[in-house]
């Protein structure tokens, strides 16, 4: 309300200035007499002029910008509208009044220039004005207001959208003392007034020197420049912990439709060191708008954040089903303040239950379904192997044929990294989902009606996932140490949750239209950038919680557990790796298995679980996945 309401006073100010530009212009050009004989005429044109105008300033988005923002972008729109009403004048004067009506031309080009002039300051000025009001506002602190001395970290571009932030009160609590950029010899620049003083290997130097002369600085804040792995911002982190400062990031937030910036603590994306992969939202948008999607463990860390995208991205219905009830209360908690269009429900159930997850998903008649259910921990998996195979593959083929048999579009699998070359209880009862799968994906495709898509999505490990390493780091940091890393040179493929999740969403949206090389790919692998080292994790995670690695908490190496590995794999030797055109997702040839094998399989390995006979269990996965490595068997 309030914001129509300031929009409604600068039309009616932009449209009162308009008038007062044309009276000008015909005051100043003009004598007495001439004006006077020119006035009548010029005020039964007024109204012309004023709706004329209204339509030009509101094609150039005039309305659409804030005064407290005001800049040169403001001031070139502004000038592209005085050119438009100038022009439009002219063509009424020259071609519509001329000598024809008037017997001389009523305007004339001497006053059409003094109007625009005019006008661009009637329009600018006020603006301007406003937004450096605002700026002395801010600048002139009152005794009692606190503020962090600050240094901005990043390059120039970003350094001032960060000033331009504090200058607007979008940042409040912080001083900018200063800019560390990103290049070397840049030192005695200004930015907005505030000194640029070094590079980010000077940082150091730059603090002791502000301290002498009585500036203390208490915070670095990081631009996302200053975050990207170009930058190396494992050298800030470390110059910070040795300084005793804390680092924070800057944050942009959608507020009424703006972009806002605010800060918030350095978080575990930031662990990453990279880039993180930008999605395309169109695509999600045209993929879950106004559909109704199912999702199987959607109370745990990937389940639960599909769940949180599909009811932002505006879902018609949502349908958690979770076997575990603490964990379907919590996420149905979050999804009742977040969301408002989307209609949500929770059901308790057991995918190893073939009838009850038909049941469900038969009344609830989804258009996708996303199969996050799973159990993933491979110290666990290794001794209740039997657990695993009714899981991750009995109970992966329940949820494929109850969605294809209930109308759904597409099924999609969440698999891992550790599917490829296994070694893992894990790893091959995944691969094993993986190919039953495929299979399905070719048995539907190879139908006239190809009713439905059965896709597996493969990536590598989530920062922050339940029970992964980041949580159990944390815990370990929180009692004091020590931190327990299997080994010193294991690497692992890590993305954030939100990244995974829209990338899941994308590759659904590709298996959905796509045809890449005469046939759809059925397995999508996700990209993950570079494998991180563990050990490098941990370290970077003691100095983000205020510690020093190895000195106020040590790092204790364990050795490798049982179906772990150095580092892991994203394809197999045997899979042609194919272009998605999508930003993050590639995709890969299909496995073949027919119907009938994959049936004498899934046989043995039902009898192999009720016989409790692990040997005839890795039997069958030899023969199905010949690049399986049994792990040795655990005590």
């Amino acid at each position: 309300m309030l914001e129509n309401s300031k929009r409604k006073l600068v039309i009616v100010h932009d449209l009162f200035m308009t008038l007062l530009a044309i009276y000008f212009a015909f005051f100043i050009r003009f004598t007495e007499d001439q004006f006077l004989n020119r006035l009548g005429y010029l005020t039964m044109a007024m109204p012309l002029f004023i709706l004329s105008a209204g339509f030009i300033y509101n094609q150039f988005g005039l309305y659409r910008g804030r005064w407290m923002f005001a800049s040169i972008p403001d001031l070139i729109q502004i000038f592209y509208s005085v050119m438009c009403m100038s022009i439009f004048i002219l063509v009424i004067d020259y071609i519509l009044v001329s000598q024809q009506f008037y017997g001389t031309f009523f305007v004339g080009k001497i006053t059409i220039v003094l109007y625009a002039l005019l006008q661009g300051a009637f329009l600018g000025l006020p603006r301007i004005g406003y937004r450096y009001l605002r700026y002395l506002k801010v600048m002139s602190v009152s005794s009692d207001d606190v503020r962090i001395n600050t240094l901005i970290i990043g390059n120039e571009n970003d350094a001032v959208s960060v000033i331009q932030a504090i200058e607007m009160q979008s940042l409040r609590g912080i001083t900018a003392s200063g800019i560390v950029t990103l290049k070397v010899n840049v030192s005695g620049q200004k930015l907005r007034g505030i000194s640029v003083l070094g590079s980010v290997d000077q940082i150091e130097l730059i603090v002791h020197e502000l301290f002498q002369r009585d500036i203390k600085i208490g915070r670095l804040v990081a631009t996302e420049s200053a975050l990207s792995s170009e930058a190396k911002p494992d050298q800030l982190m470390s110059a910070a912990r040795r300084l005793g400062l804390p680092i924070w990031r800057i944050k942009h937030v959608i507020e009424d439709g703006s972009s806002l910036a605010e800060l918030a603590p350095l978080d575990i994306e930031a662990l990453l060191f990279r880039d993180s992969i930008q999605v395309d939202l169109s695509r999600l948008r045209l993929l879950i708008a106004g559909r109704r999607v199912a999702i199987t463990g959607g109370g745990g860390s990937i389940g639960g954040e599909l769940a949180q995208r599909i009811a932002a991205i505006g879902a018609s219905h949502l349908l958690i089903i979770e076997n575990s009830e603490p964990m379907m209360h919590q996420i149905l908690e979050k999804l009742e303040h977040q969301a408002i269009l989307c209609c949500v429900k929770g059901t308790l159930a057991d995918i190893r239950d073939h009838d009850r997850i038909c049941q469900v998903l038969f009344d609830f008649k989804p258009d996708l379904v996303l199969h996050a259910a799973a159990l993933k921990h491979v110290p666990y998996l290794e001794v209740n192997w039997g657990e695993a195979i009714k899981t991750n593959i009995f109970g992966s083929k329940n949820v494929m044929e109850a969605s294809i048999d209930a109308g759904a579009k597409a099924v999609v699998m969440i698999s891992t990294d550790k599917a490829i070359d296994p070694v893992s209880i894990l790893g091959v009862t995944k691969r094993f989902a993986e190919i039953y799968a495929q299979m399905l994906d070719q048995e539907l495709n190879s139908q006239i009606s190809k009713t439905c898509r059965v896709i597996s999505v493969r990536f590598g490990n989530v920062l922050g996932s339940n029970g992964s390493v980041i949580p159990k780091f944390r815990a370990q940091i929180a009692s004091g140490g020590p931190v327990t890393v299997t080994d010193p040179e294991m690497v692992r493929y890590f993305m954030t949750v939100r990244e995974a999740s829209e990338l899941v969403l994308s590759a659904a949206s590709h298996a959905l239209e796509v045809v890449v090389n005469g046939y759809r790919p059925s397995v999508y692998v996700l990209k993950m950038g570079q494998q991180v080292r563990i050990l490098d994790l941990a370290r970077n995670l003691i100095s983000l919680s205020g510690f020093e690695p190895d000195r106020d908490i040590s790092i204790v190496f364990t050795g490798m557990r049982a179906g772990e590995r150095l580092h892991e794999i994203m394809f197999d030797s045997s899979e042609e790796v194919m272009e998605t055109g999508i930003e993050g997702v590639l995709g890969a040839s299909p496995h073949s298995s027919t119907r009938q094998q994959m049936t004498l399989w899934l046989d043995e390995l039902h009898e192999a679980v009720v016989k409790i006979d692990r040997s005839r269990a890795e039997k069958v996965f030899l023969e199905a996945i010949p690049n399986f490595h049994p792990a040795t068997q655990p005590n």
